[in-house]
């Protein structure tokens, strides 16, 4: 009986997700911003990749990245909501266990190749302002297929080793997480042994990976940005710093949430646990919302394609 619990409590069946701890009773209206964010990112980032298939003019770097940006707004966004929806409108609070280690890799995963994205982003724009006339040249289509394959390939490795790692441990305390979906430090709080191993690679691969990734982004703008500055007329830098806007707007709006939730997971021991959660939804919901509708408004290309298609519809 010993061995029969002492296995038990290391590979549990199951584990319980509690939704918003605090805000149960309101999960029926949260649901109603989150279900739109939801909608809004799917058809969004659907018509980025239908929009960019069906024009040949969009097929270039910077829309292949595009492309590849919304595929990882789909699969991050898609992760969550499904799950958290149905805790929310169904009381479905049970995950198994394997798959709450697969929603976990999926997430973080595809938070570092979003991040690698954003890298690749920053190096096409740099390439493009910087040195325009070998733009064509340095940036083909095996290079930025090679580029691409290079960001997914260290996401998933990098970040392999976590549901691993949080599946030696024993969860001799509970099965209850309180969270919405399968979040990395949620997990490995709920075992008993020690799990420093877990937090500092959790560290390690936030320091290492994201960290590295918005030092070469910063290095890439700011030598974007004297060229632009170096400009001859008003007019030119202008022009010049409006196809950048998109790409700067995107990135605020993946890194600045990211850095709260983290920073509030990590040291706001005083910010209520409702408040964290919330971050973290918001953290893998606004910036797959957000994403298509900054490069559908300040992308001309893109924008003007869409208009064209509506138009033709409507006649």
């Amino acid at each position: 009986m010993s061995d029969s619990n002492t296995t038990d409590f290391t590979n549990p069946s199951t584990f319980i997700l509690m939704g918003i701890p605090g805000l149960e009773v309101a999960h029926v209206w949260i649901s109603i911003p989150f279900s739109a964010m939801y909608a809004v990112a799917i058809l969004g980032n659907f018509t980025i990749l239908f929009i960019v298939r069906i024009e040949p003019s969009l097929h270039g770097p910077m829309y292949y990245f595009l492309c590849m940006l919304a595929v990882s707004d789909l699969v991050l966004s898609t992760s969550i909501l499904p799950k958290t929806l149905s805790i929310f409108w169904f009381n479905s609070r049970e995950i198994d266990f394997s798959a709450c280690l697969t929603q976990m890799y999926f997430i973080h995963c595809f938070l570092t190749v979003e991040s690698g994205i954003f890298v690749a982003m920053a190096l096409d724009r740099y390439v493009a302002i910087c040195d325009p006339l070998r733009h064509s040249t340095i940036l083909t289509n095996p290079v930025v297929a090679k580029i691409g394959l290079a960001v997914v390939l260290r996401g998933c490795v990098f970040v392999l080793p976590t549901p691993f790692l949080a599946r030696r441990w024993a969860y001799c305390r509970t099965s209850i997480i309180p969270h919405t979906y399968c979040e990395h430090i949620a997990v490995v709080k709920l075992a008993c042994n020690d799990t420093r191993v877990s937090s500092y690679y959790g560290l390690s691969v936030v320091f290492f990976v994201t960290g590295l990734d918005m030092l070469f982004i910063a290095v890439s703008y700011t030598q974007i940005l004297k060229a632009i500055f170096s400009l001859p007329t008003k007019d030119t830098r202008l022009k010049t710093l409006g196809t950048c806007s998109s790409h700067l707007c995107v990135i605020l709006a993946f890194y600045i949430p990211g850095l709260f939730s983290f920073l509030t997971q990590r040291f706001g021991h005083n910010v209520p646990l409702h408040f964290h959660v919330l971050m973290a939804n918001m953290y893998l919901l606004v910036p797959p919302m957000l994403n298509p509708i900054i490069y559908g408004v300040r992308t001309r290309q893109i924008r003007d394609r869409l208009l064209r298609l509506f138009t033709y519809k409507g006649t």
